[in-house]
């Protein structure tokens, strides 16, 4: 396995008390494979990613407890510098605003062949000619003319392209890509999904989507964590968890998506608010939203049972949603 993260535990300290971000999570990736991590916002996918990456701002973050293993290696384990050393070459990460990730005062084309002067001892002259492949293998046209050019003077799509470019300059083992078709129309929004499943397939990489868009990931990812609150509530693969959804909130989300065959109707949303992280509900963190909550979901925190092969679902009336 690629990586695999292990009851993995993180907290952040403020003045208004402990927030707990991540509340043991349990995920894996494979070379090749692609996991879509999804939930609301707050639900601390992102802070499990870079937790994983190594950028956690500590303080206030602090990672309380599990493993991260990335070929087997502990990460959390690894001093900073050598810690370092894996970014970007072992893992890479594709934030969701590429306009604020990148450096406004540089050319592009400075930035990426920043990768190969400083990681790979190259001459600015290769590292250059190496960002021009670079472009035109994520498809941004006129590469060797736009090289130059500042990020402002790209569209949304094709400063995302140079995003994507940026993370696999170094040819990772893994990508992160975190949110990657955030502010960008469907159009453009598929367009960056079918060029990530194509380099995920020509490097044989792994691929970790973060999202909250049920639909972008539909076609590109082999297995779904659904997580809320900090905790997975479902894993599965992609087609079961469409077709059948084990946990309430797996199936709230998927009744969310707009449909062709519901124009006119008005959209269904989840009730309720995601909880307060400094004061997690007890028992089942979804129970005050949930329409199958019973006495047990609000005393007793629900493992991940098995509900099928190489599915989990943590809701302790998992049948019942699987047969409703």
């Amino acid at each position: 396995m690629l990586l695999e993260v292990r009851d993995l535990q993180v907290e952040f300290r403020t003045r208004d008390g402990v927030a707990k971000a991540v509340n043991g999570v349990d995920y894996a990736v494979g070379a090749g494979e692609t996991l879509a991590v999804l939930g609301e916002s707050g639900s601390g996918k992102s802070v499990t990613a870079q937790a994983v990456m190594g950028i956690l701002d500590m303080p206030p973050g602090r990672i309380t407890g599990g493993e991260i293993l990335f070929k087997g290696q502990d990460l959390l384990k690894l001093k900073e510098d050598e810690r370092r050393k894996v970014r970007g070459s072992g893992m890479a990460m594709i934030f969701q605003d590429a306009l604020s990730s990148l450096n406004p005062v540089l050319s592009v084309g400075d930035q990426l062949s920043e990768m190969f002067t400083v990681h790979r001892g190259m001459s600015r002259k290769d590292g250059r000619a190496r960002a021009v492949e670079l472009m035109d293998r994520v498809r941004i046209p006129a590469a060797k003319e736009r090289v130059g050019q500042y990020p402002h003077q790209f569209s949304g799509g094709m400063r995302q392209r140079i995003m994507i470019a940026m993370a696999m300059a170094l040819e990772p083992s893994l990508i992160i890509a975190d949110e990657p078709t955030t502010a960008l129309d469907v159009t453009v929004q598929a367009q960056v999904m079918d060029l990530l499943a194509e380099l995920r397939r020509e490097l044989d990489m792994g691929l970790i989507l973060i999202t909250h868009d049920l639909g972008v990931v539909a076609d590109v990812a082999d297995k779904i964590a659904v997580m809320y609150a900090g905790r997975i509530v479902e894993q599965a693969p992609v087609h079961e968890i469409y077709q059948k959804p084990a946990h309430p909130y797996t199936k709230g989300l998927l009744a969310s998506i707009p449909r062709l065959d519901q124009k006119g109707r008005e959209l269904y949303a989840i009730k309720g608010l995601p909880p307060n992280l400094m004061h997690i509900p007890p028992g089942c963190a979804f129970n005050p939203r949930c329409p199958m909550a019973q006495d047990i979901c609000r005393t007793e925190v629900p493992p991940l049972f098995e509900v099928g092969a190489d599915r989990q679902s943590a809701c302790f009336f998992w049948k019942e949603t699987l047969d409703g």
